[in-house]
């Protein structure tokens, strides 16, 4: 998909505010109401924008532990890996998953009203029969950076590229 400044200015706002109204949308990029709204919905229908939500601090909200833990399986086959990615999918605690190629093959984002909490929660992984040959643990300290307020120099550069 190639993407022209328009597009990239739509997608830098809606990233840092997904609640702005279409026309100050439109205002902000220097389009009409109209065109600038096709091109969201375009963004839409092509997948780039998959969604829109709002970011819960659900740390502060239930006084929980985030937990970031970066999982190894021991085989790498296909069912072996659909097995844990369905397990996964399934647990409320989990709040992200992302598979990932190096050292290890998962890495999750895990709320927890409390580390005991989290450690039952680790065991019932290890006791599922997940082929899980080990695992790390990450306690969350701060949130330094959360979600993708902006775009990177290296995106806004490729717009000729893209255009």
């Amino acid at each position: 998909m190639k993407f022209d400044r328009y597009d990239l200015a739509i997608l830098r706002i809606l990233a840092g505010d997904g609640r702005i109204t279409k026309s100050r949308l439109a205002e902000e990029i220097n389009l009409s109401i109209s065109p600038a709204w096709e091109r969201v919905k375009r963004l839409e229908e092509e997948g780039v924008i998959r969604g829109y939500r709002a970011e819960i601090d659900w740390v502060r909200a239930f006084k929980g532990s985030r937990v970031v833990v970066e999982v190894t399986l021991a085989r790498h086959t296909a069912p072996d890996m659909r097995r844990f990615e369905e397990r996964v999918a399934a647990a409320p605690e989990v709040v992200q998953c992302l598979a990932t190629g190096g050292g290890v093959d998962y890495v999750m984002h895990v709320l927890s009203r409390d580390i005991d909490h989290y450690q039952r929660f680790i065991d019932t992984l290890l006791t599922d029969e997940l082929g899980i040959e080990k695992y790390f643990t990450y306690i969350v300290t701060k949130v330094v950076k959360s979600g993708a307020e902006g775009l990177p120099e290296w995106a806004e550069q490729s717009i000729g590229e893209n255009a």
